[in-house]
């Protein structure tokens, strides 16, 4: 079997992503780094830094080289000045994620690693944009679930990006039910669980408090888990999500299922953050993304911890690797 290989997107070209992506290029690694980035760009992170850094044609063999990096060349119409976004550059971003993932759906790149993206300036830039899962789903033109986890914890997610008053209303029994197949599918093709076990948190207070604080629980969430586990799926919930995440409670579990996304990934991060990832379930191929954002105060100082980036690259290339023998 061929070692994978990754396109890594650095993201937001003024923040922190472009740094981390040259001290990832420095790890020793079994597998390719393909980025779709301005160099100029990566080429004066590394100089800030004090590294060396070899850009050399995207299907050279010395992709897979510490301190190399293979390149497919996004320029960014602006000069770039670390922690200034710019919003001429917003669209250069949009290109390297469509351009990468285009190359991850027609098969030369095996997985997709990408950094963080500021979304107010893409949307100032007058491109729609709600995040890069949503981007990929919409290309791959199919149903994506979000997930994040490190070591300990993954948590996925019914609803992402939404308005907290508009969360009730998209708790639906069909997005439910979609969201625990992709996330049962995942975890047996991906992760080797061959029975998950899913806790299935509420969406109110105290799980609803017997209908007391809301009828979601009773009406929506638990008609659907029931029919799943008649299926053979092996859920417990709807849990009250203020004591599902403690440890006794957790124990056991591959994976929480969370109805919003300030519900499940505040109490991820407070115990992980510096290890997190962020995968997107469902697509054709492994997608893995740090768990931060650009840190627009850190960029150009080279104090930004690469730790998720690393453990997302990792993370990647382990699914790619996967799946590469799955289909020997």
């Amino acid at each position: 079997m061929r070692p994978p290989r990754l396109a890594l997107v650095p993201g937001e070209p003024a923040g922190v992503g472009p740094e981390l992506c040259v001290r990832l290029a420095q790890q020793p690694r079994a597998h390719s780094l393909i980025a779709f980035a301005d160099a100029l760009v990566l080429r004066d992170a590394a100089a800030r830094l004090g590294l060396a850094l070899d850009l050399v044609e995207a299907d050279d063999p010395a992709s897979d080289r510490p301190g190399t990096l293979g390149l497919v060349a996004i320029d960014a119409p602006r000069p770039v000045q670390p922690g200034r976004l710019d919003v001429a550059n917003a669209a250069s971003v949009i290109d390297a994620l469509h351009e990468a993932a285009r190359g991850c759906l027609e098969g030369r790149f095996d997985g997709l690693v990408t950094g963080p993206v500021h979304k107010a300036v893409i949307n100032d830039a007058g491109i729609a944009y709600t995040g890069t899962t949503e981007l990929l789903a919409a290309q791959a033109h199919c149903d994506v679930v979000m997930m994040l986890g490190h070591d300990a914890l993954r948590v996925a997610l019914v609803t992402t990006h939404l308005p907290l008053r508009a969360v009730p209303d998209a708790i639906t029994a069909d997005a439910i039910e979609r969201t625990l197949r992709i996330v049962g599918s995942a975890l047996r093709r991906d992760f080797g669980v061959a029975r998950a076990r899913i806790a299935v948190l509420g969406l109110n207070p105290h799980a609803g408090e017997d209908g007391h604080m809301g009828r979601e629980e009773i009406d929506v969430i638990a008609p659907v888990m029931a029919r799943l586990c008649g299926e053979g799926f092996d859920l417990a919930g709807p849990l009250p999500a203020d004591t599902a995440f403690l440890p006794a409670k957790l124990e056991g579990f591959d994976a929480v299922v969370a109805m919003y996304h300030d519900q499940g990934l505040p109490v991820l991060k407070y115990s992980g953050f510096e290890r997190a990832v962020n995968i997107t379930l469902g697509l054709p191929y492994p997608r893995v993304a740090v768990d931060h954002g650009t840190a627009l105060d850190l960029a150009g100082t080279g104090r930004a911890d690469p730790s998720s980036l690393f453990a997302a690259a990792a993370l990647c290339a382990k699914l790619a690797a996967h799946r590469l023998a799955s289909t020997a």
